[in-house]
């Protein structure tokens, strides 16, 4: 299978050794968790009426669901540097926009879901590079003016009011 630009996950150094460290736990100690308390739940008897056993096999199947998505981010990641904070639009910028003819503005992580899902606290919504709106903006700079067609064929043009690193 070859990789192509869309299959990419671009993460930093950081990013990149915080989910293998996450798998590497889901992997070890709570895999080994899970396998006890499904043994133990085993040991009660009856299976069908076994309320700690049905919860030790949903909870262990959303630990390998978990594992196999870190394990596929992992494979598809590439390891680069954090974007310079030039006020160029690139993957890994928090970036706010304001559309055209609107008052209001939108703020905005310009990458991977991923990277997100490392920190719960931040409340950014995503946009992927390859989106529309992602690949109109990319390349521009703060103040510079970009259009892109919305999925409803209607061109929308945004401008570009602030581009820092995430």
């Amino acid at each position: 299978m070859t990789s192509t630009e869309s299959d990419t996950i671009w993460v930093t150094q950081e990013a990149y050794d915080r989910l293998t460290a996450e798998l590497e736990h889901l992997k070890g100690e709570v895999r080994a968790d899970i396998t006890a308390k499904i043994a133990a739940a085993r040991e009660e008897g009856d299976l069908r009426e076994n309320g700690g056993y049905h919860a030790a096999r949903e909870e262990q199947g959303k630990t390998e669901a978990r594992i196999r998505q870190l394990e596929d981010m992992l494979r598809r990641a590439e390891v680069g540097e954090a974007p310079a904070d030039d006020g160029l639009v690139e993957p890994g910028m928090k970036v706010t926009i304001r559309f055209d003819g609107d008052s209001d503005t939108e703020t905005f992580l310009l990458g991977s879901r991923e990277l997100l899902s490392m920190d719960s606290s931040v409340d950014l919504d995503v946009y992927s590079p390859t989106s529309p709106l992602g690949a109109a903006i990319s390349g521009k700079k703060v103040g510079e003016k970009a259009t892109y067609e919305a999925p409803n064929g209607k061109s929308i043009t945004v401008e570009i009011l602030d581009a820092k690193p995430f």
